[in-house]
């Protein structure tokens, strides 16, 4: 036996046995479906990205809504900047002299020494142009206070 372990025809039986478990193998490993493969290094870098996700979470959205925060913080002062120079220019008219005369004359019917003013009432205005205020001061104080009273109730 010994001597038939080493001849040709042994050894090539041999390596034909071989080379065909290489080929069934194969076949068989192109057969099965590829599983995928994750490594170590893929799973902690994987690992790694979620945790800078989570980590930056918070931060990023605390930076956007201060960057919202001071757009509107600007969109404010420049809405005051428009009031105060509207209010400057008011103050302005306000010390000008005939403006002043000119509003006195309009909303509280002041005249020149001198000038006769009129007041033209028309059609039925005597009543209707009495405000609250002048037909409350005909009234005693208890009748002003139900009608407040009443008047808070029909607003309910």
């Amino acid at each position: 036996m010994p001597a038939d372990r080493f001849s040709t025809a042994t050894r090539l039986r041999a390596l034909g046995e071989n080379a065909a478990a290489r080929v069934y193998r194969a076949r068989t490993r192109a057969r099965q479906p590829r599983r995928g493969r994750l490594t170590g290094r893929a799973a902690l870098l994987a690992l790694v990205v979620c945790s800078l996700v989570v980590a930056l979470a918070y931060p990023i959205r605390q930076y956007v809504s201060q960057r919202s925060d001071i757009a509107d913080q600007r969109r404010q002062a420049e809405q005051i900047r428009e009031d105060v120079e509207r209010l400057r220019d008011r103050k302005a008219r306000l010390e000008d002299p005939a403006y002043i005369e000119r509003l006195a004359r309009e909303h509280l019917h002041y005249l020149r020494p001198g000038e006769t003013g009129y007041s033209m009432l028309g059609p039925g205005d005597d009543e209707a142009e009495r405000s609250d205020e002048d037909r409350s001061a005909d009234q005693p104080w208890y009748g002003n206070l139900w009608g407040e009273v009443d008047t808070a109730d029909a607003q309910r």
